[in-house]
């Protein structure tokens, strides 16, 4: 198997062209690979310079998940640092878990930064959302997103070979008018809901509101994480949510 590593776009294209497969970290392919055979061509990103970037606000494909660090929010951090082990991490990259892999770890991350993808295309590098990506499992550049006032994330504890845990993301924003808006995305088992509030009246309130979007048709038990991980998400600086509320599960408050 013939390894190219391209450094401009055009070349990718041209590998792209030429039949070239894209390898990622390869995480994921390679026992694939091993049963059923190698590709004449792979083709890595990890030489093109807009694949390997990491800085505000933006976050290339080709990132291996161990070297995503404080240049990102909170959110996105926490994510590619709860993904498998070292081991996994330090070979994995952004653009094999968001496309390649089913639980999609980056997923709700990227989902509640707003994020948007630059993809390569057969005759040209362009912008797009997030489920085209997922459709069509574009070939990811990298991911832009608007800077967060505040983010937040949990992975729950589960056991190895179990059903995937519960994941909570969120983050707040503020919109053309300068209101505070919070966005929650949630994992629960391989369905991704997401929910985009108000929230500058404080978590009371934000939560009641995500109880009339896909975020209140989750279990109760689920509820009331999301419920702990807005009200914290909302206290930290720049969330701007009033401390003193007692939040229940989210769609209602206690007391």
């Amino acid at each position: 198997m013939l390894l190219r590593q391209p450094t401009s776009v055009t070349e990718a294209q041209e590998c792209m062209a030429e039949g070239a497969v894209p390898v990622g970290g390869a995480t994921l392919v390679w026992a694939l690979w091993q049963r059923d055979g190698f590709p004449e061509q792979a083709m890595s990103l990890r030489r093109l310079p807009q694949a390997t970037a990491i800085g505000p606000g933006v976050l290339g494909g080709a990132v291996l998940l161990h070297q995503v660090d404080d240049r990102v929010p909170e959110v996105l951090r926490r994510a590619a640092g709860s993904v498998g082990t070292g081991a996994v991490r330090r070979t994995a990259t952004v653009g094999g878990n968001l496309v390649g892999s089913s639980l999609r770890c980056l997923l709700p991350a990227a989902l509640v930064l707003d994020a948007r993808a630059t993809v390569l295309g057969p005759d040209r590098a362009y912008e797009t959302d997030l489920a085209e990506v997922l459709a069509k499992r574009h070939l990811l550049l990298d991911l832009r997103w608007p800077t967060p006032l505040a983010s937040g994330y949990r992975k729950q504890p589960a056991e190895a070979g179990g059903p995937p845990p519960l994941v909570v993301a969120t983050a707040v924003h503020a919109d053309e008018a300068g209101r505070r808006r919070l966005r929650v995305a949630v994992r629960d088992g391989y369905d991704v809901l997401v929910g985009n509030v108000p929230c500058h009246e404080g978590p009371g309130r934000a939560l009641d509101a995500l109880r009339r979007t896909d975020i209140g048709s989750l279990p109760a038990g689920a509820r009331n994480v999301v419920g702990r991980e807005v009200t914290a998400t909302l206290e930290r600086p720049g969330g701007g949510g009033p401390r003193g509320a007692t939040p229940g599960p989210a769609g209602g408050r206690r007391g």
